[in-house]
């Protein structure tokens, strides 16, 4: 009896291990398999060393069961670590999934917020990779590194959302910094950003199922404005969030500042903005005010305006990826004692137009669509390493496309030519032509726009009396120095 009851258990142990042979799970490449979510996200913001865990789940959605391995990247280092199927990671091999059924993967991550940033960083962030039939299911984790306020979307990287506050104003003065992920809308709401407010943007390349995209952008939509309350001794600060010493100099880490449609009133006082891709951008009928601003490494150009309105004194533009002052399709513009430093990149340090394309095959037939131009330039300094540092094109009457010069410095060879805009002197008043030997700067190399002793723009300025006061908050002689910089 017993000898019969031990064949009979060996059977059946024989079936079992025949209905789980390897060949049975499936192996197309057609394998269907889902996470519970695609981000996996710890918004907790840990004021002292902590732990935290969240699970997701993947489902296999076919009718047989596949085998897949499970990796932690690694991308950020060990604050994470996993569990899949009881088996700890950073690599879990062979886990099986049921037909219709779903394993669950525990994620833990440990954070001390009082390191610093370059070794634990504001956004952390890491993937899990399930491999499965040669095709590879990933999910993104993401933490937070240190104690700031964070101002997120629910859904995670690369996600738009609206901040609002009914028409009314909200100030971030936590003297914590303050950290914005993903694609952030402000409307219906002012903000107001008091003196020495840093914020730091996380940015980087997104892929969906449609399109690729570029994160980190700070959009001001019509009921949406800016009041940045910087001044010389403590001014407010956007960047990129990577602090680290290798960062410091890369430009095009996020997006940049977009004020939209109609977006009025906002007003940027010694407020720097850099590492962006481009400094702010004002399109259609949006107000901007500058001053004692700092725009610099951007992958394009500083200041981009679309039919907008800005005006801006006292700022300092340089080492831009494209102009340092973009000015299309019209608009009101006026620059009053601003420096414009174009040596990087190969194009000019100003680039106006009066039109638009409104299609691309349309534009090849010669149709455009034109918009009044008015721009003015005061007491300014346009220098670079081009011939030409101005740069026009203009459709329509000349009545479209107005502009000036006063007491400024820059750089034209061909922009006159009778070919071009063989007027030009004709909008220029007591104005210096630069010479590459000419002396400008204290210390161009080091990025050091202060006037130098013999620099040949000395006292060569207008007086404006609105305007009593240099970028460092320095007053201006009677007989002032056109830039940014009184010396």
């Amino acid at each position: 009896m017993t000898a019969r009851l031990l064949f009979f258990m060996a059977a059946v142990l024989i079936l079992v291990v025949a209905g789980c042979r390897k060949d049975d799970y499936y192996t197309g490449s057609d394998i269907d398999l889902r996470f519970s979510s695609d981000t996996l996200r710890f918004d907790t913001v840990f004021t002292s060393i902590g732990s935290a865990t969240r699970y997701i789940t993947v489902h296999n959605r076919g009718n047989r069961p596949v085998l897949a391995d499970i990796t932690l990247r690694r991308e950020s280092g060990d604050f994470f670590r996993i569990n899949a199927d009881g088996i700890k990671g950073p690599e879990v091999k062979q886990v099986e999934i049921g037909a219709g059924d779903s394993i669950y993967v525990f994620v833990e991550v440990t954070i001390n917020p009082d390191q610093p940033v370059s070794i634990s960083p504001f956004v952390i962030e890491d993937k899990v990779d399930v491999t499965c039939n040669g095709k590879t299911f990933t999910a993104q984790l993401e933490a937070w590194g240190q104690n700031a306020n964070y101002i997120t979307p629910k859904s995670g990287k690369g996600k738009s959302f609206l901040y609002q506050c009914d028409l009314g104003q909200e100030t971030w003065d936590d003297p914590k910094p303050y950290v914005l992920y993903g694609i952030l809308y402000v409307d219906s709401c002012r903000i107001v950003l008091p003196p020495g407010t840093r914020i730091y943007v996380h940015g980087g390349v997104v892929r969906d199922t449609t399109t690729v995209y570029n994160d980190g952008l700070l959009v001001f939509l019509r009921h949406g404005s800016l009041d940045s309350r910087g001044t010389p001794e403590s001014p407010v600060v956007f960047q990129g969030d990577r602090l680290e010493k290798e960062f410091a100099d890369v430009s095009s880490q996020w997006v940049g500042l977009l004020f939209w449609q109609q977006s009025r009133g906002n007003n940027l006082s010694h407020t720097i903005i850099k590492n962006s891709i481009v400094g702010l951008l004002a399109d259609s009928l949006a107000q901007i005010k500058l001053s004692g601003c700092i725009i610099h490494n951007t992958g394009g150009p500083a200041i981009r305006g679309r039919n907008a309105e800005i005006s801006a004194d006292n700022c300092l533009l340089f080492d831009n990826g494209a102009n340092n002052v973009q000015l299309t399709y019209g608009g009101k513009y006026r620059f009053d004692y601003c420096t414009f430093s174009s040596y990087t990149g190969k194009s000019e340090a100003l680039s106006l137009n009066n039109f638009t394309c409104p299609d691309p095959p349309v534009c090849f037939s010669g149709i455009f669509i034109v918009n009044p131009l008015d721009a003015k330039f005061t007491n300014c300094i346009l220098a670079g390493s081009d011939a030409d540092e101005i740069s026009f094109n203009r459709r329509g009457e000349a009545s479209t496309f107005q502009y000036s010069f006063d007491h400024c410095a820059f750089r034209v060879d061909e922009l006159d030519d009778a070919g071009n805009f063989p007027d030009f002197s004709d909008h220029i008043k007591n104005c210096i032509f630069l010479r590459p030997s000419d002396k400008l700067f204290l210390d161009r190399s080091k990025n050091d726009y202060r006037l130098d002793t013999m620099s040949v723009v000395l006292g060569k300025g207008v007086t404006i009396p609105a305007i009593g006061q240099d970028i460092l908050g320095k007053v201006r002689k009677p007989m002032p120095d056109p830039g940014c910089f009184e010396f």
